[in-house]
C-alpha cells in the first residue's frame, strides 16, 4: 500500500539504510524521523556522519537499501520504489546557491515553474516579496551580496510550493559576518511561508538557532532528538554533551539527584544511581582564587585564556586534589577543565585558582 494518512507529518522515515560500499559501514543505518508540518527541523553532526546522505535520499538522488521514506503521506521510495525527484513536490537549496549567471533575478525564481510566460513571472513576483527582495528581480545574480543571493535560491526553491524544503549547508560560503543576519531573515521565511524544512549543519550554533528541533546524529544514527534547549541543557550520551557545544565530563557514583566527583558533590538535574559520567557546562563551574572555598577539593592553573566578548573561556589544568583521590577514580593532576567567567575576569595564564561547581550537572547514558 503507497498512501498513509498524511495528517500534519509531512515526512516520515523509517528504518531507512544506505551503504555506497559493498562491505563497508552504512552511511545511514537503520534510522527513523519523523517532521511534522510547518516544522524546521535541523540535522546536526560532524563531517560523514550521514547528514547529506539523508537529504539526498529524502530528495531522490539516492535509494535506500531497506526502510521507506513517505512524503506528506505517500510512499516516495523502498529499495524497490524510487518517485522520480521532479515528482516528490521537494525543493532543494544547495551549498554554492547553483543560481544561472546569464538570468536575472526574476528569471531564476521563475525557472522551471508551469504555466504562461505571465504566470510564471506573477509567482516569482510574489516569492520575491516573501524573500524580501522584489527591488533587486531585474538584477543579475553577480550584482547581489552572498545573502542576497542566498534568498534568491530560497526563493527559487520555495515558488513550486514544495511539500517540504530540504537546505544543505546552506550558510557555509557566507563571510561570517553575514551568517546569522541571513539564517534569521531564512528562518523569518520559513516560518511566514509555514513551509516545513529539514537543515543541514555541523554548525552547533547555526542548529540551535534555526531549528524547532535538533537531531544529532553519528555513525548513521540520530544519537538524540528534540527542541534546541533540551539537546543542549539535556544531553543524552557524552557524544552529544560534547559536540553541541561544550563540556566538562567527569565520572562519578550518583545516589538519586546528587553525585559524587573529583570535584566534590554534584546536584544532578536528572535522577541516576551507581557509577556514571556527568557533563557539566563550562558556565557551571567557577575559578576562586585565594583562600579554599567551602565545596572545593580541587586547584587548577589556568593553562589558556580565550576572551569571547560576553565570557572568557579558561582552560585550566588540575594541579592539586586531594591524597589518594586518584586512586579513587576522582580527577588527577594534569585533567583539563573549561571555565567560562565573566568577561571582566583578570585570570591570567599561569594563575592558580580553586574550583567550585554551580548548578546541576547532567548524568548521561
Amino acid at each position: 500500500m503507497n498512501e498513509r494518512p498524511a495528517a500534519d507529518l509531512i515526512v516520515d522515515v523509517a528504518g531507512v539504510s544506505k551503504r555506497f560500499l559493498g562491505e563497508g559501514p552504512r552511511a545511514v543505518n537503520d534510522l527513523s524521523l519523523a517532521v511534522e508540518r510547518g516544522e524546521i527541523l535541523c540535522l546536526l553532526g560532524p563531517s560523514g556522519c550521514g547528514k547529506t546522505t539523508l537529504l539526498r535520499l529524502l530528495a531522490g538522488f539516492e535509494r535506500p537499501d531497506a526502510g521507506e521514506v513517505h512524503v506528506a503521506g505517500k510512499l516516495v521510495a523502498s529499495p524497490t520504489l524510487s518517485v522520480p525527484p521532479e515528482r516528490r513536490r521537494i525543493g532543494f537549496v544547495f551549498q554554492d546557491f547553483a543560481l544561472f549567471p546569464h538570468l536575472n533575478v526574476t528569471d531564476n525564481v521563475a525557472f522551471g515553474l508551469a504555466g504562461t510566460r505571465a504566470a510564471r513571472r506573477a509567482r516569482a513576483a510574489e516569492v520575491l516579496d516573501l524573500v524580501g527582495l522584489s527591488v533587486f528581480a531585474a538584477r543579475m545574480p553577480h550584482q547581489l551580496s552572498g545573502g542576497q543571493q542566498q534568498r534568491v535560491a530560497l526563493a527559487r526553491a520555495l515558488a513550486p510550493q514544495p511539500h517540504i524544503l530540504l537546505l544543505d549547508e546552506p550558510f557555509t560560503n557566507l563571510d561570517a559576518s553575514l551568517r546569522g543576519a541571513t539564517r534569521d531573515e531564512v528562518r523569518s521565511v520559513l516560518k511566514r511561508s509555514g513551509m516545513t524544512a529539514i537543515v543541514v549543519t555541523h554548525d552547533q550554533d547555526e542548529a540551535l538557532s534555526l531549528g524547532d528541533r535538533v537531531a544529532v546524529m553519528r555513525f548513521g544514527r540520530v544519537e538524540q532528538i528534540g527542541r534546541p534547549e533540551d539537546v543542549y541543557m539535556h544531553p543524552a550520551t557524552p557524544f552529544v554533551a560534547g559536540f553541541v557545544g561544550r563540556t566538562n565530563l567527569l565520572r562519578g557514583q550518583a545516589e538519586g539527584r546528587s553525585a559524587r566527583t573529583g570535584l566534590g558533590p554534584v546536584a544532578l538535574a536528572n535522577e541516576a544511581t551507581g557509577q556514571v559520567v556527568v557533563s557539566l557546562r563550562p558556565d557551571q563551574l567557577q575559578l576562586v582564587v585565594g583562600a579554599k572555598p567551602d565545596g572545593a577539593s580541587v586547584r587548577a592553573k589556568v593553562a589558556r585564556r580565550e576572551f569571547r566578548g560576553h565570557v572568557v573561556t579558561y582552560e585550566a589544568h588540575i594541579d592539586w586534589t586531594p591524597p589518594g583521590a586518584a586512586s579513587k577514580g576522582g580527577l588527577q593532576a594534569g585533567e583539563r577543565l573549561l571555565v567560562d567567567e565573566r568577561p571582566d575576569c583578570r585570570l591570567q595564564v599561569g594563575d592558580e585558582a580553586w574550583v567550585i561547581v554551580k548548578g546541576a550537572g547532567v548524568s548521561l547514558a
